[in-house]
């Protein structure tokens, strides 16, 4: 995906200037289930066996249907919202935004529950590849698009073994969001992005849905990953990153959350914030020294591939997310 990285001052001065104490209540021990980063990486690799999943695609078709049946699988009532949507250069986009929910003993669709979203296409241009033979290239993104869904499925299996969930997830997988205008285009287009998240977010506003938050995974399985608090999520939902990074340091993965800013970014978290009203947070890689692109080295490039997988990170991000989820 493109994401615009800005400068938003005074956010940055609002939450650099704080100090944030947890209080007894804030504190949990380590819950007894664990995420298992074996599965979530199998599940990147399936869907990368699709291929690059392009709009349009045979590939995009087959891997979304084969997505929609592991959540099902899983005990999830998946819904399929199919819709044509317009790429910044008039390409018509099929999308589908495939709809997971969970449910608990006595949780209803009325019952407030949590989202956790990612999106699942692959970018069609690789145009940030240090080679310039390759910006016409589709991206295998299993970094940028399938690690987030790896994540989420695997939360899906473990959803399923355990009744103790408190409150029912939303597991939602955007589509169509990395058509944005690629860095070879005399174009400029900032809505581009998010096409998915943003038809999404206007089809569920005002419709009364009970979310008490939404976290985005973006990139949460590369190599070397650490996760800053982005500043649209510090702005929107800052109480939600307060509690993911606390829920991190008492999984025992506090390392890979930084207490740093990384800057504002254009995600799907924005549409989901700004037109669904739904506070929500974006979980994404931040690497502060890389000289190729703060999302890391692989990001927009054909080596977003598995072999630049790291089940580490895909643990840390998963652990937190059950942390979370199951601590009561």
């Amino acid at each position: 995906m493109k994401h615009l990285i800005y400068s938003l001052c005074l956010i940055a001065l609002c939450y650099s200037c704080g100090t944030t104490k947890k209080s007894s209540s804030e504190e949990h021990q380590a819950v007894a289930i664990r995420f298992n980063a074996d599965s979530a990486y199998l599940f990147c690799e399936q869907q990368c066996q699709y291929g690059p999943r392009t709009m349009n695609s045979d590939a995009h078709e087959q891997c979304g249907q084969w997505i929609a049946g592991k959540f099902k699988q899983y005990g999830c009532e998946v819904e399929l919202q199919q819709a044509d949507l317009k790429g910044y250069d008039g390409t018509v986009l099929k999308s589908t935004n495939i709809i997971a929910k969970t449910q608990t003993r006595n949780s209803s669709q009325q019952s407030s529950r949590i989202l956790i979203c990612a999106h699942w296409d692959s970018r069609p241009w690789a145009d940030n590849d240090p080679d310039s033979a390759n910006w016409h290239k589709p991206v295998m993104a299993a970094n940028d698009g399938a690690s987030g869904v790896g994540v989420m499925l695997e939360l899906a299996r473990l959803i399923q073994q355990n009744d103790s969930l408190p409150v029912p997830v939303d597991f939602v997988c955007f589509d169509a969001e990395d058509w944005g205008v690629p860095q070879w285009s005399n174009a400029y287009d900032n809505n581009s992005w998010a096409l998915g998240a943003q038809y999404w977010a206007e089809n569920i506003r005002g419709k009364g849905t009970n979310y008490q938050f939404g976290i985005l995974l973006d990139m949460v399985g590369g190599q070397g990953a650490k996760f800053y608090r982005e500043d649209n999520s510090m702005h929107y939902a800052r109480s939600i990153v307060e509690r993911v990074w606390q829920a991190a340091g008492a999984a025992g993965f506090g390392s890979f959350f930084v207490s740093k800013s990384g800057g504002g970014i254009v995600d799907d978290h924005v549409p989901v914030n700004q037109q669904a009203g739904i506070p929500c947070i974006d979980i994404i890689n931040h690497y502060p020294d890389c000289q190729q692109s703060n999302f890391g080295p692989t990001w927009h490039t054909v080596n977003d591939d598995m072999q630049h997988l790291d089940k580490n990170t895909l643990e840390a991000v998963g652990q937190t997310l059950v942390q979370l989820l199951f601590q009561h």
